[in-house]
């Protein structure tokens, strides 16, 4: 038996068929590294051997490993300082400290520096894999938990936008997939339904989120200040001129110029925008000199703009340049299962940014919201939620503090026996079962006409019916 598997004292178990974790020895005796490496490898784990600090270092910052076993004692580096350093590059990174000159001190130090465990030389084989194993598993765990709580934020919120519904994680999987390009995007929906959210996300999550994301409302300006805004001008250009100044497409450069309600703009006006995009080129008004930018455009419409190319009044020519990739966002009430998220949203919000204890939603509140058309959109139902809560002076919020054009117009929902430990969502899938029920009932069950009459693909509804558990009767054919 050689030296170091006699400090390794103990038997060795048998080796597993599938890899346990990863794991970074880091030790400057050849020796006691080749023993922990045959332990480990015999268990079951994949391990990599470093001589020294530095090279254990480099091995950290090439890879993710589930634990390192980092010797107090080191050539080139103090244990301790090399912890440290490691927990700067990783944080959340498990270290079993391992020493032949083990002291209470040193153990109660290597904790404070955020060392899970702290073996002595000799170990015993059982005790050591024991503590590998506990800190391989805890250390998986956290990583899980990170993982799906970074999966969630991606899924549920992408900046304040807020939804769970089948429509909405389609939106945020595309905003993932676009955001890394520099292609043109078009986002297209009505009026509050969140398309400069939706603009700032694609920014956000692209490589120019470090650069100017700049916002114009193109349908706010007459067309002269509109063009003196985005291309600059020069000293003289006109007769307010009195200086030179630069437009918001130069002071974009290398980010993203988010044009809002673009099918305002005038003819001249969009064959100076086609130019930047095809040339990534422009003037200042009464300027010679062209100016090269890197700017991705993102633009944003609430009409139809393939009807105005039909009749005219946008070029052909901008409309396919705009919509490399377009995001059709939906009105709140074709995806009323995100209400209640949003409601939910909003009352976190508003009841932080007034100081005021968290305010929730009554039951006989939430009917009326769940079933509003809310030609607002999602604009609109914050503004309602921001006045309640502002409103309130009770934890609970009721009918009295929502719009009477809310409270009267809802469409009848029968009373929902939800009990005391019922959720916002739970109610809400109540309603809209009950919601489907009832068209399904006026249509004599037949789902094609229900879909028709809801406004829906006719596979959105069956998505619905078999997921809130729907038993759909026999169709009595009219006479």
């Amino acid at each position: 038996m050689s030296e170091a598997a006699v400090i390794a004292h103990g038997s060795v178990p048998e080796s597993t068929p599938e890899s346990l974790g990863s794991v970074l020895i880091v030790d400057d005796e050849a020796e006691i590294r080749e023993s922990l490496e045959t332990l480990l490898q015999l268990e079951g784990y994949s391990v990599v051997g470093a001589a020294s600090g530095r090279e254990g270092l480099a091995h950290i910052g090439g890879r993710a490993f589930d634990l390192v076993l980092l010797d107090l004692a080191l050539p080139d580096k103090s244990g301790m300082d090399v912890l440290a350093e490691i927990r700067l590059q990783n944080p959340q990174q498990a270290i079993i400290m391992i020493t032949a000159y083990g002291t209470i001190e040193n153990a109660v130090q290597a904790m404070q520096f955020g060392a899970v465990n702290f073996i002595q030389k000799p170990w015993d084989n059982e005790k050591l894999l024991a503590d590998v194993r506990a800190a391989v598993a805890r250390q998986k765990a956290e990583e899980e938990n990170i993982q799906l709580k970074r999966a969630l934020k991606q899924r549920y919120s992408f900046e304040n936008i807020v939804g769970k519904s089948e429509v909405m994680l389609k939106i945020f999987d595309l905003v993932s997939q676009v955001a890394p390009s520099r292609s043109t995007v078009l986002i297209q929906g009505e009026s509050g339904t969140g398309k400069e959210l939706i603009a700032k996300a694609i920014h956000l999550n692209s490589p120019r989120h470090n650069r100017p994301f700049v916002p114009v409302n193109t349908g706010s300006m007459p067309p002269d200040l509109l063009e003196s805004t985005l291309f600059g001008h020069v000293k003289g250009a006109f007769t307010s001129a009195i200086a030179s100044k630069k437009g918001l497409f130069e002071v974009a450069d290398h980010g993203t110029l988010f044009l809002d309600e673009i099918s305002s703009m005038s003819q001249d006006t969009q064959s100076k925008i086609l130019r930047v995009l095809q040339d990534r080129k422009f003037m200042y008004l009464g300027g010679v000199q062209e100016i090269q930018v890197d700017v991705r455009i993102i633009a944003a419409t609430n009409v139809d703009l393939r009807q105005m190319v039909r009749e005219g009044r946008f070029r052909e020519d901008l409309f396919y340049r705009l919509n490399v990739i377009s995001i059709d966002l939906p009105a709140l009430r074709h995806r009323r299962e995100d209400i209640p998220l949003l409601i939910d949203h909003f009352l976190k919000k508003y009841s932080e940014e007034n100081e005021t204890p968290r305010r929730v939603i009554s039951q006989e509140a939430l009917r009326p919201l769940i079933t509003y058309s809310w030609p607002g959109n999602v604009r609109e139902l914050e503004n309602v939620i921001e006045r309640a809560v502002v409103l309130s002076s009770e934890k609970e919020i009721g009918l009295n503090l929502l719009p009477q054009h809310i409270v009267g117009r809802g469409t009848p929902v029968p009373s929902v026996d939800t009990g005391l430990g019922a959720s916002l969502f739970d109610i809400m899938e109540d309603c809209e079962r009950r919601i489907i029920l009832d068209m399904l009932e006026k249509c004599s069950w037949n789902q094609t006409e229900a879909a028709e009459r809801f406004r829906v693909p006719l596979s959105t509804l069956n998505q619905k019916i078999k997921r809130l558990n729907i038993e759909i009767k026999k169709k009595n054919h009219r006479e």
